[in-house]
């Protein structure tokens, strides 16, 4: 009688533990990550949704080594990982890298980014006629 509050106790302490790291990417290998990352970039707001996943694919371009990457996102939070991705585009600007070089600062990436994420959302709802469909349509006159 006297283990089973001891068990449940253990039980609940595992539970809290587990439950903890909700909020967190689990690096355990790169599906878990990728994994962790969509369920994360869900729960944000939407506004920092396009932050965190640029920052997380900026800090997997960084890291070419699967388990550097891994080492780098494991247990991070979607706050560090933009201020890590920020972190990495300042330092590649600072050395010349080629991509950055059209945007003056994050926030103007981040905006860039989003303004082509949209225009391509745009382009999926308007759908133009083709000429081509029009000449392969198989409707009868009766």
């Amino acid at each position: 009688m006297k283990k089973l509050p001891v068990l449940l106790c253990i039980l609940c302490c595992t539970v809290l533990i587990a439950c903890g790291k909700g909020e967190e990417i689990n690096g355990h290998n790169l599906r878990t990550a990728n994994k962790s990352v969509k369920v994360l970039k869900e729960r944000l707001p939407p506004e920092s949704r396009l932050e965190f996943e640029v920052s997380y694919w900026t800090i997997r371009d960084a890291k070419k080594s699967n388990d550097e990457f891994l080492d780098a996102v494991d247990g991070k939070t979607p706050l560090e990982i933009i201020a890590l991705g920020k972190e990495i585009y300042q330092q590649r600007k600072n050395d010349g890298f080629a991509e950055y070089a059209k945007y003056s600062s994050w926030e103007d990436m981040i905006s860039q980014f989003g303004k082509e994420r949209s225009e391509q959302d745009n382009r999926k709802v308007i759908k133009k006629e083709d000429a081509r469909d029009k000449a392969n349509d198989v409707l009868y006159k009766l």
